[in-house]
C-alpha cells in the first residue's frame, strides 16, 4: 500500500504521530534521523506495524507522499541553544526528494521564526521548488504526551507561511483531531510551543518554591494542592518534584529578544536547584535517624523523568545519584523500565527484589511513581523514605 504521510524523526513527537496517523487509517512511513528514544511500547509498535505503519531507510519514499512532518528532536545545546542539527538532516534528506504540491510540516519545538528563516531556504535550495506556490509550508506545535491513556486527541494548531498552506495543513490534521486552531501565521504557531513548555516549567518552579517554604514553615503543601485546587477559575494545580525533565526545552529567548523572559530564567534557575534540595532533605533525614549519609545504603525508585516511561531525557535522577555519590552513599535503583543505568560512566546496582531493597536500605527515595508500585506496601516495607511526588498514603512516608 503506498504511503500518505511521511514522518521524518522516530522519536517523541514523531512516533506519536505516526500512531496517530494509522489509528485514523492513514498509511504512514516513519524515517529516522538519528538514534531516539520513543515513548511507545513494543507491543504498542507491532499493532501500528500491523495497521498501516512503515519504517523505512530508503530517502526515495519520501518523495512519494502528500504530507511529510518533520518531527526531529531539538535538544539544548552546550551554549543552551536548541541544536536544529536533526531538523537540518531531515530538511536537506526531504529537500532531495520534494515534489510539488507536497505539504511539509514542522512539528520539532523550535523559536519563532525558525520554519521560515532556517528550515525555508534548507527546503528551496535543495528541491529548486519554491515554498507557498510549489508546495505548502507550516508549523504545528508537537503536544504529545508521552504515556498518557486513553486520552482524546489535542487539538492542533497550524501556521501556515500563506492562507492555502495553513489550509493544506489544517485538511490533513483534520483527518486526525476533531479540532484544528488556526494560526495567523508561522512564527505565532511557533510561539504558541514556548508559551505552552514555558508555561510548564515557570508553574513547576512555582511548585517548587512552595515545597521548599512550606516545608521550613510545617505546613503540609501535598495539602495546600488539594484544597486549592477545588477553586473552579483562576488555578490549576501543579505538583513539586526532584526536578523536571522531558523532551520540552524552556527558552528566555535570551539573545533573540531585546527583552527576554526573565520569569522563565528564574523558573530554570529554581528547578535546576530541585536535585540539590533533594539530596539535602535526604541527608537532614538519615542525620535525624542517627545515620550519616557517608556509607548510607540509598535506593532510587524510578530513574525515567516521567511515570511509566523508560524515557531517561533530562531525568533529575542523575544528578541525585551524583550527589549522593559525592558525599560518600552508597546508591543502587529500582526501575521496571531501566534493566540497566550508568551514572559517572559506572553501572549503578540494580535492586531485584524491590521490597526486599527497600527493607534493606537506609533511605528510599521514591523519584517516579511507576504505577506497577505498591505505594501501601513499599512504605510498610521501607525503613525509611522520602516521597518526592506526594503520591503516598498521608503519613506513611516524609514528602517534599
Amino acid at each position: 500500500m503506498p504511503a500518505d504521510l511521511a514522518v521524518i524523526g522516530l522519536g517523541p513527537y514523531g512516533l506519536p504521530l505516526a500512531q496517530a496517523a494509522v489509528t485514523a487509517g492513514i498509511p504512514t512511513i516513519g524515517y529516522a534521523t538519528g538514534p531516539e528514544a520513543g515513548s511507545l511500547s513494543p507491543a504498542e509498535l507491532r499493532r501500528m506495524r500491523s495497521t498501516g505503519f512503515r519504517p523505512c531507510t530508503d530517502p526515495a519514499q519520501l518523495g512519494r507522499v502528500r504530507t511529510a512532518v518533520i518531527c526531529a528532536p531539538t535538544p539544548r545545546g552546550a551554549d543552551g541553544e536548541l541544536d536544529l542539527g536533526q531538523v537540518e538532516a531531515a530538511a536537506r534528506t526531504l529537500a532531495g526528494q520534494l515534489r510539488p504540491h507536497t505539504t511539509v510540516i514542522l512539528e520539532s519545538p523550535v523559536l519563532p521564526g525558525t520554519t521560515e528563516g532556517f528550515l525555508r531556504p534548507i527546503l528551496e535550495q535543495g528541491s529548486g521548488l519554491r515554498a507557498g506556490r510549489d508546495f505548502h509550508l507550516a508549523y504545528s506545535p508537537s503536544r504529545a504526551d508521552p504515556g498518557s491513556r486513553d486520552q482524546a486527541p489535542a487539538p492542533k494548531v497550524i501556521g501556515g507561511l500563506t492562507p492555502a498552506c495553513t489550509e493544506s495543513a489544517a485538511a490533513f490534521y483534520g483527518r486526525l483531531t476533531d479540532k484544528v486552531v488556526r494560526a495567523r501565521g508561522l512564527r505565532e504557531a511557533e510561539a504558541v510551543r514556548l508559551l505552552e513548555t514555558n508555561f510548564r516549567h515557570v508553574n513547576i518552579a512555582l511548585a517548587n518554591e512552595m515545597a521548599v517554604v512550606c516545608h521550613e514553615l510545617g505546613v503540609d503543601l501535598w495539602d495546600v494542592i488539594r484544597c486549592a485546587e477545588t477553586k473552579p477559575y483562576g488555578f490549576q494545580a501543579f505538583r513539586p518534584g526532584p526536578g523536571v525533565g522531558g523532551h520540552g526545552v524552556p527558552q528566555d529567548l535570551t539573545g533573540h529578544a531585546s527583552r527576554g523572559l526573565r520569569m522563565v530564567e528564574l523558573a530554570q534557575q529554581v528547578n535546576g536547584r530541585m536535585p540539590h534540595y533533594v539530596v539535602q532533605r535526604a541527608a537532614a533525614l538519615l542525620n535525624e535517624h542517627g545515620k550519616s549519609a557517608r556509607g548510607a545504603r540509598v535506593l532510587l525508585l524510578g530513574v525515567t523523568y516521567k511515570a511509566d516511561l523508560a524515557d531517561q531525557q533530562g531525568t533529575p535522577a542523575h544528578e541525585i545519584a551524583v550527589r549522593l555519590m559525592e558525599l560518600g552513599a552508597s546508591v543502587s535503583y529500582h526501575d521496571p523500565h531501566i534493566p540497566a543505568w550508568h551514572v559517572l560512566d559506572r553501572p549503578v546496582p540494580r535492586a531485584d527484589s524491590l521490597y526486599e531493597a527497600a527493607a534493606a536500605a537506609d533511605l528510599t527515595l521514591l523519584l517516579q511513581p511507576h504505577r506497577t508500585y505498591d505505594l501501601q506496601g513499599l512504605s510498610v516495607k521501607a525503613q525509611l523514605l522520602l516521597d518526592t511526588r506526594g503520591v503516598t498514603p498521608t503519613g506513611a512516608a516524609h514528602r517534599l
